[in-house]
């Protein structure tokens, strides 16, 4: 089968291909940042590729951002590391000042700095963003940030963050998720003036942190857009998150299928290779279409986020169905490698873990659901 943006992926591939699968492994194993990898794909202007041109960047969409990290997770390795410059990207680009994008998009263009966390989580409200307790205080010509985020990925390893906090109390405003703001905050100058980092180890090795904001003070330069109106710039952003999820997920199908197709193809068992039974190569054919058929609606995503066409629907969609998809290819890959797929030199049980917390982040699937039944069905909010 043909696929799009062949020229792209085959120069993603050329570069991925330099990092084999024992590179990703032992830095999985040992709970390290594939820094090399990162900065390979930096200098290469893959992370870059929605940078307008005028700063350095390609000038291109969320749908050859989507394909970086699909390519990513296809080659073995994890977009986790990464993902996270390409949406919160979005963040700054569309909502950010001139000022704000002449100062910063060049030097992340050219590999000075990286843009890799989003601070939105909190642990009592979770998905409720709009009763996150954070608080951004203006006191004369900058903030003072008070609150805890958790679940925070790639702090020890970006220059910037993008932070979501209340600037006005929820009891002050007409509607919750009105009086919310965003931040663009320097990690380092804010790990030195009351930023606490604390690491969360976890079974998909994950690098994320659980992070606390005692009088922390940022500069009022340091906001993104208008004061209160964060939560639609952070939805913007979102939708991209999703989208690109969704894209790694692929990947990650498109991985298992492969492994499992060839496994099954060599593997002789009763003098015939196994996958010649039906029973082995019928659920990796399912796979394979429930793959193509979620690559059909994350490449919709695409098509109506870099139009600046409302997307929200797509977006989640395309996330839940690659999510579930690389899931299955997931489960599939597993049991047609048997006992061979727990061993950890044939990586499935990496990528296993690894794309299982798909299913949970960045929304769990019932969210979605429930997303879809009130604003595309029409049905009754049910929280």
């Amino acid at each position: 089968m043909s696929e799009p943006y062949a020229e792209l992926r085959d120069a993603l591939r050329d570069l991925c291909g330099r990092f084999p699968a024992a590179y990703h492994r032992s830095h999985a194993q040992e709970g390290t940042f594939p820094d090399a990898f990162i900065r390979a794909l930096t200098e290469a202007g893959w992370l870059s590729v929605m940078i307008p041109e005028e700063y350095g960047g390609a000038g291109l969409g969320l749908a050859e951002a989507s394909v970086v990290m699909e390519e990513i997770n296809r080659a073995g390795g994890n977009a986790g590391h990464c993902h996270g410059q390409m949406y919160n990207m979005g963040t700054l680009l569309r909502h950010g000042s001139r000022e704000q994008k002449e100062r910063y998009l060049p030097a992340i263009a050219a590999g000075e700095l990286r843009l890799q966390s989003m601070a939105v989580t909190e642990p009592t409200t979770g998905s409720d963003t709009t009763r996150l307790r954070t608080v951004a205080e203006k006191r004369g010509d900058h903030y003072v940030v008070r609150g805890q985020k958790v679940f925070i990925s790639r702090v020890e390893h970006s220059d910037l963050m993008i932070l979501l906090a209340r600037t006005t109390p929820l009891s002050e405003v007409a509607r919750k998720s009105e009086g919310l703001s965003v931040f663009l905050v320097d990690l380092h100058e804010a790990r030195r003036n009351g930023l606490e980092i604390r690491p969360i180890p976890n079974m998909a090795g994950h690098e994320t942190a659980e992070l606390f904001f005692d009088e922390l003070p940022i500069p009022a330069s340091a906001l993104i857009g208008e004061e209160g109106r964060g939560f639609r710039y952070i939805l913007d952003g979102l939708n991209a998150e999703r989208t690109l999820i969704a894209a790694e997920c692929i990947g990650d199908g498109h991985w298992f299928i492969g492994k499992a197709t060839a496994y099954a193809g060599e593997r002789v068992v009763f003098d015939r290779p196994i996958g010649q039974n039906q029973g082995v190569q019928f659920p990796i054919a399912r796979a394979f279409v429930n793959v193509e058929a979620a690559n059909l609606m994350r490449f919709e995503a695409c098509r109506l986020f870099d139009a600046h066409l409302p997307c929200g629907a797509q977006a989640n969609m395309a996330k839940l169905l690659a999510s579930e998809a690389s899931w299955e290819a997931a489960n599939v890959c597993l049991q047609t490698f048997g006992g061979f797929g727990f061993a950890t030199e044939y990586d499935v049980e990496r990528k296993f873990r690894e794309t299982r917390l798909y299913q949970i982040a960045p929304v769990s699937t019932n969210l979605i659901l429930s997303y879809v039944a009130e604003h595309v069905l029409g049905l009754p909010r049910s929280f």
